[in-house]
């Protein structure tokens, strides 16, 4: 008996399943950066406006790419998402200006 394991048969990497996963460690990130959660690395909120604007650029860009891509429920999961992260943005930068 061989203690060499045969490969697992597995599914190719999807591009759209790593962009989706992406997505949702960006909007992570953004809640962050907003001021709306904890740092996860520090445990305290630090917001930073400019880099949650640069996490929700990204998010709607893979948004764009994703939706023909998505089934209605996921679709309004995902808008639903972006669409809170903006209202967000523009709330906390007009406490800023």
């Amino acid at each position: 008996m061989s203690s060499v394991e045969e490969p697992q048969s597995r599914e190719p990497i999807d591009v759209h399943m790593v962009l989706a996963v992406m997505m949702d460690q960006l909007a992570d990130l953004a809640w962050q950066k907003l001021g709306l959660r904890h740092d996860v690395g520090s445990g305290k909120i630090a917001p930073n406006l400019s880099q949650a604007k640069s996490a929700i650029d990204v998010i709607v860009s893979i948004s764009k790419i994703l939706d023909p891509h998505l089934d209605d429920e996921d679709r309004r999961q995902v808008q639903g998402m972006v669409r809170d992260l903006q209202i967000n943005y523009v709330e906390r930068n007009q406490g800023n200006a």
